[in-house]
């Protein structure tokens, strides 16, 4: 079958890279694709918000399922217009895509099913968002209702940072996402990423993650759209799995279904395990970025077949299996991340680092020119490695990654250093 893939992230480098291995593949066209994906792909430049292009490049070569990568275009409807003409696709449509293109409106279907997450309050000015702030006080959490690529977050440990983050986003610092703000109760415990796969009644677990958002080493400074991952999270015990499907993923199914738009595409739930058990932080309605590429570097299926199950409503005929090994990748940003970053600077060494065994190194922001790799975003490549357990994974990617030459970028050095640290422990 013929796939288009849509995106030019990490994420789409290692969904392209999985699919690739697929023998049920005849061509994977990526569009837009980036440096590292046109090797497993054919990149095709394609404008994905012009979705009767999109539309007519399917039927002009035959493409049998598109899969959507990034949160924008599903938002934005694409899946809905593909279906429409009759295409097969796999990512949720514009309704059920609210689960993350709208912080409210998932708060609100967690209130009406009894869904654990934080209390909270739905705000459109700033004097009733902030009369709220201090009536609660701090630790607080602040949000931008909208789509704010992974930063419209501010965990406020201040009355005043609340009050200062609230005019913030009123001012517009992340345009229409700002325009509503949520405001929630401050969640202690450990945070983890979980995965699961629906096909509109049917939901599939798939595994657990954890990443790292802070840009700096010990999880200090500014939010970030990631700095690393691993999988599996040695929090998520196969009891809370249990739980977070009965009592997070399971109900959020169903109320998508009640409410008329199912739920077709990967749930990716951002919980918090607290002592009360997991809490429902937030959904994304794709893959991470970066969990993804340690997801698919753990994978053993054939994903095409579940990618298409989603698609066709067949999902309850499938399992999934994994690797018992661990897998952790690091992202390499351009420096100034995630502020202003110099564009066009080149990396060299990448042959090297990717002949590491076990070792993947996935491009984010990179573009091909003739034999050189340039960096053109802010988080450039993820370099992934699979390891006995993450002590091992964290080792060799690191050690891949000293033989990358890229000076104008950086990286954090303590990426698993939860799980490390728990490891160690357990020999001790």
């Amino acid at each position: 079958m013929n796939i288009v893939l849509i995106g030019s992230g990490g994420r789409e480098h290692a969904l392209a890279w999985k699919i690739a291995q697929s023998p049920l593949v005849g061509t994977l066209y990526c569009a837009t694709g980036n440096g590292g994906i046109a090797d497993c792909s054919t990149c095709v430049d394609l404008d994905v918000t012009d979705h009767p292009a999109v539309i007519r490049f399917c039927r002009d070569h035959d493409v049998n399922l598109v899969v959507v990568g990034p949160e924008a275009p599903l938002v934005a409807g694409i899946a809905d217009d593909l279906e429409a003409a009759g295409i097969k696709v796999f990512g949720p449509g514009k309704l059920a895509a609210q689960l993350e293109g709208s912080k409210g409106f998932t708060k609100d279907i967690c209130a009406k099913y009894n869904i654990p997450t934080a209390a909270y309050g739905r705000f459109s000015d700033v004097a009733s968002a902030k009369t709220y702030v201090r009536e609660q006080g701090a630790p607080i959490v602040v949000k931008a209702d909208g789509l704010a690529a992974g930063k419209g977050v501010i965990i406020a440990e201040t009355i005043k940072e609340a009050h200062d983050a609230i005019d913030m986003m009123f001012d517009g610092a992340f345009g229409d996402a700002g325009v509503e703000v949520v405001i929630e109760e401050f969640m202690e415990g450990e945070e983890a990423s979980f995965f699961a796969l629906a096909d509109g009644h049917t939901t599939l677990p798939l595994a657990t993650a954890q990443d790292h958002k802070a840009v700096g080493e010990g999880d200090t400074g500014p939010n970030t759209g990631g700095m690393g991952a691993y999988s599996p999270a040695p929090v998520m015990t196969d009891a809370l799995v249990k739980r977070v499907m009965a009592e997070i993923i399971q109900p959020t199914a169903q109320a998508m279904v009640d409410i008329g738009c199912p739920y077709k595409g990967v749930f990716f739930a951002g919980l918090m395990i607290t002592k009360d058990g997991p809490k429902l932080i937030e959904y994304n309605c794709r893959f991470g970025d970066p969990e993804c590429q340690v997801l698919m570097m753990r994978m053993e299926s054939d994903i095409v077949p579940l990618l298409m199950a989603v698609a066709t409503g067949s999902l309850g005929d499938h399992s999934i299996s994994w690797s018992d090994d661990a897998a952790l990748t690091v992202v390499m940003a351009a420096n100034g991340y995630p502020g202003s970053y110099e564009k066009g600077s080149t990396i060299r060494g990448l042959d090297t680092a990717s002949q590491h065994q076990n070792v993947q190194v996935f491009h984010a922001g990179t573009k091909q020119h003739s034999d050189t790799i340039a960096a053109i975003g802010g988080r450039v490549l993820n370099v992934t490695a699979l390891g006995e357990n993450v002590t091992d994974a964290q080792e060799r990617a690191y050690s891949a990654i000293d033989n990358i030459d890229w000076p104008d970028g950086f990286f954090r050095r303590d990426i698993g250093w939860r799980a490390v640290a728990r490891e160690k422990n357990s020999k001790d």
